[in-house]
């Protein structure tokens, strides 16, 4: 190689690594301005204010990233109505949305599977399924025709039955009860006969005390405290057959989502992860000190539903999910969901029943 060739090939190396430098640099400067809104109002423990909430995960990914990414975060009724976060996503309107995903079944039916399943798994199953049995992947899948990627972003855990202004002895009671309760707990509900309402968390305790509803469904004893629901109705049914764990769902536009620099994604899809955690942590604790007060200083009469009922809303919970599978994605997720329930089920048999039953007393 010529002394000239040589010299030219050096200077041309230099010349497109000082050219390439500032393309990188770019890329780990640029900054991101979000919003986003939220299906809970502003200041709503655990989903607004609080460990694991909107709020906080918008706080750590601005830590996490320096600043690079900011995102302004708007709680239900400030930017858009309670339940129109997905409308806004998929628009563009803003880059997330913090809610659950069984709030657009009309939308598409199987994203019911990714909030919670009535008599489905708990907690760690859930994570189990979301994480490494493919629930994330799929969840992305029914979300692809709309321009949209999801991940966990919050669970409350085992939540409870709900707030009845009466008795709860048989099955004919349910009839004509009219019940604010989302989700596919509420097509199970309505083939026994309930009326069955959907209201924003803010809207519950006075349609419960005016009695334009008999009973409520709203997240566990702390939430519920908060909203005064145990001031309109005495009778607080165990334990959450209709949300066993229910998975808070980060929804994020796509195109805003592939124009992020690759280290972003990643805080945000750990972020994310960290919110699913610590909120369900703050739950127990928070939990466990509102149920005491409840029923020692209330006078809450707390109680499991009869055997009776359970069997009952269980039978309708299985014609209700052999309804949705008509849907070929639909039956997709659902198939996924059982198969590792099914394992887990197995599993957890030997590990935390055998805990509860055995140690724990």
């Amino acid at each position: 190689m010529s002394l000239i060739r040589r010299q030219f090939l050096t200077r041309a190396a230099v010349a497109g690594s000082v050219l390439g430098a500032p393309v990188i640099a770019n890329a780990q400067s640029a900054k991101f301005n979000w919003k986003m809104t939220s299906a809970y109002g502003k200041g709503s423990p655990f989903y607004m204010d609080g460990p694991g909430s909107a709020t906080d995960l918008a706080k750590r990914i601005r830590e996490m990233s320096d600043g690079r990414l900011n995102i302004q975060v708007f709680g239900a009724g400030e930017l858009i109505p309670a339940f129109e976060g997905f409308d806004a996503v998929r628009a563009g309107t803003v880059e997330m949305n913090h809610a659950n995903a069984y709030f657009w079944t009309g939308k598409t039916a199987a994203a019911q599977y990714f909030t919670a399943v009535p008599f489905g798994m708990n907690f760690q199953g859930m994570n189990g399924w979301l994480y490494d049995g493919g629930g994330i992947d799929l969840w992305n899948e029914v979300y692809a025709p709309f321009g949209m990627v999801a991940m966990p972003c919050g669970n409350t855990g085992v939540q409870m039955t709900g707030w009845f202004k009466k008795e709860i002895k048989t099955v004919a009671d349910l009839k004509g009860l009219k019940m604010r309760i989302p989700g596919l707990a509420g097509k199970v509900y309505a083939n026994l006969g309930v009326d069955v309402k959907v209201l924003p968390g803010g809207e519950i305790f006075p349609a419960l005390e005016r009695g334009v509803i008999d009973a409520a469904e709203f997240v566990g004893p702390f939430q519920d405290r908060r909203l005064g629901l145990h001031k309109a109705a005495k009778f607080y049914y165990t334990t959450g057959w209709h949300e066993s764990s229910t998975v808070s769902e980060l929804l994020i536009n796509k195109a805003a989502w592939d124009k992020l620099p690759k280290d972003l994604q990643a805080i945000v899809s750990n972020a994310s992860a960290a919110c699913n955690v610590i909120s369900e942590g703050w739950c127990q604790k928070a939990n466990s000190d509102a149920m005491e007060d409840l029923i020692k200083n209330q006078g809450v009469i707390a109680k499991p539903l009869p055997d009776d009922v359970i069997k009952a809303l269980k039978a309708e919970t299985n014609k209700v999910l052999a309804e949705g599978l008509k849907d070929p994605l639909t039956k997709k997720v659902h198939d996924s969901y059982m198969a590792f329930k099914a394992k887990y089920d197995r599993w957890s048999e030997i590990s935390e029943e055998a805990y509860h039953l055995k140690v724990r007393g």
